[in-house]
């Protein structure tokens, strides 16, 4: 019998090929033992409510009315709802065309977008266009779709950082496009030098490729930098020499812990460089409600502003977003809440500050406690966590490791953190799930469980590792950066 159309080897080979290390053989090996008893600490994804960070109050009062609008008619619902919560569901709802249970426009509703909008300007102070803003399921929803709208076919190229988030090599997979890795130098806090980009161009250009458009994470996942202002100059000006689009991941500007290099936008800094650069770089700025101090990972909110795209490109990528109807609707009014925040004198803005102002503040502790803590392991070297959710300490494994991890059939980084999840519990994700350099090896894990438990959890990373180390430990040689 011929194979059917959903028989494994009928499959588009582009699925195939899609791979995605954050939910891959460690996630799954930990799920096995979470049904078997043992208890996990899932530090493999940024899912900060799944890690025990508690909802801000507001925003979930808010969307609990326009998800339940006849509360709003029961005259005591001012006795379980503060006057500025009731007010603002009711602007919500007065936006929608039926309710939360009515689909919107395709791009989002409009009062959301000029939002948007409002907060842009306010951020970079520069106006931006609500009808170039579009309202997405979350941030990664909108990176694939402009993935999907650049990419025409494997000769088309996207530079893309390595380490990076799969999201990205996932999706230019699935298109049946190129990456284009340059790397980020780690010895220089993850930095990441222009030559070094030119290099890859003209490679990839070697081979035939068109390099189309360039990434930056910015803060970086999974190595947390934040990019100063001249760096972003210097990425502006390289797409403006090389005829790139800019993909701006923005989707970690709240998670700042260090005072150095505070958090700004690609689109403030390509403004702010005038003419002919800020009038012909092409720019895509991503955001989303699933990050920061909101962490609302599964309502599945997001934002792209797009800066010097033409209109006819606008018109086709509204008729691709159409296809799928409309965004998430609820998801569409946390988003306005995030860009819209409480004001002094509101009800609820003193309480609003002390929650946002708690998470942030216990992050930025446990971003050091963590780096601190890997510090202080045998063979383990990590950078400070300057912003985003991530540590991405190198682990320097005895080729004796190596060599087990050979026999084992595993990538030597994978043989760690699954021996590590076995004896600890904790789940992380191994570096060559995100791109390293060749005989160095990482892992990911979030700083977000809980503050409290979070020297209980580096204590038994810290005992795993040096047994691990004294168990492989020849003292002939290490990898290394």
């Amino acid at each position: 019998m011929a194979p059917r159309a959903l028989d494994y080897e009928s499959l588009n080979e582009n699925v195939k090929k899609v791979q995605y290390a954050v939910r891959g053989e460690l996630y799954l090996r930990a799920s096995e033992l979470q049904k078997e008893g043992k208890k996990i600490i899932f530090t493999n994804v940024g899912n900060p409510h799944a890690l025990g960070q508690k909802p801000l109050t507001f925003p979930r009062q808010v969307v609990a009315l326009c998800q339940a609008p006849f509360l709003l008619d029961d005259p005591n619902v001012g006795l379980l709802f503060p006057a500025d919560a009731i007010a603002k569901a009711k602007h919500y709802l007065a936006m929608t065309t039926g309710g939360l249970g009515a689909y919107s426009d395709s791009r989002g509703m409009p009062g959301v977008r000029k939002e948007v909008a409002d907060f842009i300007e306010r951020r970079d102070g520069y106006p931006s266009d609500p009808e170039l803003i579009f309202l997405t399921d979350g941030a990664s929803k909108g990176v694939m779709q402009i993935l999907s709208t650049i990419i025409r076919g494997e000769s088309d190229g996207v530079l893309v950082p390595v380490p990076q988030y799969p999201l990205y090599s996932a999706a230019i997979s699935l298109f049946g496009g190129s990456l284009v890795p340059y790397y980020l130098e780690e010895t220089e806090n993850w930095g990441l030098d222009v030559n070094d980009l030119r290099q890859s161009v003209a490679q990839a250009r070697y081979k035939g490729i068109t390099v189309k458009a360039m990434v930056i994470i910015n803060p970086g996942n999974p190595t947390g930098q934040c990019l100063s202002e001249a760096n972003l100059r210097e990425i502006l000006r390289f797409c403006y020499q090389e005829n790139l689009a800019l993909l701006g991941d923005e989707v970690y500007q709240q998670n700042i812990y260090q005072d150095e290099r505070p958090f700004i936008s690609s689109r403030k800094v390509l403004m702010g460089m005038g003419p002919p650069i800020s009038k012909e770089v092409q720019l895509v700025s991503f955001h989303t409600v699933s990050k920061g101090y909101w962490g609302e990972c599964g309502q599945r909110g997001g934002y792209f502003e797009m800066t010097n795209i033409p209109p006819k490109t606008v018109d086709e990528i509204y008729k691709v977003a159409s296809v799928s109807l409309s965004p998430n609707v609820p998801a569409q009014i946390f988003m306005g809440l995030m860009v819209n925040p409480l004001k002094p004198g509101n009800i609820s803005y003193e309480q609003f500050i002390r929650e946002s102002k708690g998470i942030i503040e216990s992050l930025r502790r446990r971003a050091r406690m963590m780096t601190d803590g890997f510090n202080s392991c045998k063979n383990v070297i990590c950078n400070f966590t300057e912003g985003a959710m991530y540590s991405f300490p190198q682990i320097r494994l005895p080729p004796k490791a190596i060599e087990a991890a050979k026999k084992a059939g595993k990538v030597p980084d994978v043989f760690y953190c699954l021996k590590l999840l076995e004896a600890t519990g904790i789940s992380t994700v191994p570096g060559s799930g995100f791109g390293q350099k060749e005989g160095v090896f990482h892992l990911r894990t979030t700083i977000l469980p809980a503050e409290e438990e979070m020297p209980e959890i580096m204590a038994s990373f810290k005992k795993f590792n040096n047994e691990f180390m004294e168990q492989y430990d020849d003292r002939s040689g290490y990898s290394r950066l």
